[in-house]
């Protein structure tokens, strides 16, 4: 993408000079002939970089750059001064303006400082994006489980990663679809740019169309200026769609063009937009049902499942509880800046019985709550379960007959799932160490003491 740029001058003369040369460009235009209705179309509108007069009636260019800033830090800001007024230019680069030219200004010498400013501005918005995306670690690490279930998953989202297959994830809510798209984007050639995602159920049919694919300016009620959609914010870098069973079906046609032609065209808009983008879709619906029902696209429908990964429900694979359990402790004691309280025995067995309709995140949430609220030392099972008045307590299955404590089985459900792991990347490898640790996001250093820890050799491999 050349990147958008909003021009803005109280001179006709100047607007539409301004808008043949960067038009010729390649760049994407629109003008604004004052400062109110700058703002009004950055405050509704998606630009890269705007080229604004300093001196205009009303709001000035000054302005102009400080409700820039305001609505978009990344938004970069040229602007164009009168002959003096270099104190004025200075000022606006201490307020964040990318560059300044006095008038009268030389073409070339503007297309320069445009570049640059653009360069700059998608830079920044990329490094953004990658950076509120990777906050929270992603990759195997927030995808937890020892189950013969999760382990299918995490072998699959290795073996598919560092392609550009699609893939249909499928699963209840509150399973973690979402964490396997991002495991998927971040183990991906992909990663240095955008992850998109989009929620397909969180809005109404006239407006699903225009998020996933932007529109002009007119196209509707309200399109103010020209927006681009999430195919376009996705491009070289990867598009989840989360519930994708709930797309209007004439969407369905639109989103099949875009991935069997790699492009689309904007609501309200006849010109080709190329984009290279891959794409994970997800739903919690049974797709083949809706197919024979006629609401969903049998053609899209292959196109989406070229790689199907299920995600089991919490309550088929129980012995992932503890692990679970174990981590969102960790991570609310972190974040809420209190102690871990590690549950009794009791409310951990409780936990593994219980039937968690919402999945993990039901257990996350529950896990949480507890956290802050118990009052004691201890989470009991009162403090993770609601109970009605004069109500029985849930049910505590009894501990098994051997005589070791849910603790004991724990580790040993850790243990086994980390030396099956480590296995599995060094036979994924033919042994090499390095190759392994990379593969799954350890140090070499901490890979080869987690093997020494297992007792694991680089020989283990081939058998």
């Amino acid at each position: 993408m050349a990147g958008r740029i909003l021009i803005v001058d109280d001179e006709k003369a100047i607007l539409v000079a301004l808008r043949g040369l960067f038009t010729k460009e390649g760049y994407e235009v629109e003008t604004a002939s004052s400062g109110e209705e700058a703002v009004r179309k950055i405050e509704a509108g998606s630009f890269h970089v705007v080229v604004t007069d300093l001196s205009m009636e009303g709001i000035s260019g000054m302005q102009v750059l400080e409700r820039a800033r305001a609505v978009d830090p990344d938004l970069a800001v040229v602007m164009i001064t009168a002959h003096g007024s270099e104190k004025a230019a200075v000022q606006a680069m201490k307020l964040g303006a990318a560059d300044y030219l006095p008038k009268p200004f030389d073409n070339d010498e503007l297309r320069v400082v445009v570049r640059r400013a653009m360069e700059g501005a998608l830079l920044k918005r990329d490094h953004r994006r990658l950076v509120e995306q990777v906050a929270g670690a992603y990759g195997f690490e927030q995808l937890i489980g020892a189950s013969p279930a999760m382990r299918r998953v995490f072998e699959t989202i290795a073996r598919v990663a560092d392609t550009d297959v699609t893939v249909l994830v499928r699963g209840e809510s509150g399973t973690g679809k979402e964490l396997v798209a991002n495991a998927l984007h971040y183990r991906s050639p992909r990663r240095a740019r955008p992850l998109v995602k989009m929620n397909c159920a969180a809005l109404s049919r006239e407006l699903v169309e225009s998020e996933l694919f932007g529109h002009e300016k007119g196209a509707f009620t309200g399109a103010v200026a020209r927006r681009e959609g999430k195919f376009e914010a996705a491009d070289g870098g990867t598009l989840f769609l989360d519930e994708c069973g709930d797309m209007p079906l004439e969407t369905q046609a639109k989103l099949l063009r875009a991935i069997q032609e790699k492009e689309f065209e904007r609501v309200g808009g006849n010109q080709p937009i190329k984009v290279d983008v891959r794409l994970i879709a997800a739903t919690n619906q049974d797709l083949e049902a809706a197919v024979k029902a006629g609401r969903f696209r049998e053609d899209l429908y292959y196109r989406l499942r070229v790689i199907e990964l299920v995600i089991p429900p919490l309550a088929e694979r129980r012995e992932d509880i503890p692990l679970l359990v174990d981590r969102f402790l960790a991570d609310a004691a972190a974040r809420f800046g209190r102690p871990v309280k590690p549950l009794t025995a009791d409310a951990l067995r409780a936990c593994v019985a219980h039937q968690w309709k919402g999945n993990v995140r039901e257990l996350k949430s529950a896990i949480e709550q507890a956290l802050l609220l118990a009052p004691g030392d201890e989470i009991a099972t009162t403090d993770l379960f609601t109970v009605p008045e004069g109500a029985a307590p849930p049910a505590v299955p009894p501990s098994n007959g051997d005589g070791r404590s849910f603790r004991d089985a724990k580790e040993r459900v850790v243990a086994a799932f980390e030396r099956d792991f480590i296995l599995q990347a060094l036979r994924r490898h033919g042994g090499n160490i390095t190759k392994a640790a990379e593969d799954v996001g350890m140090y070499r250093q901490n890979f080869q003491q987690k093997m020494r820890e297992l007792g694991i050799t680089a020989e283990d491999a081939g058998k």
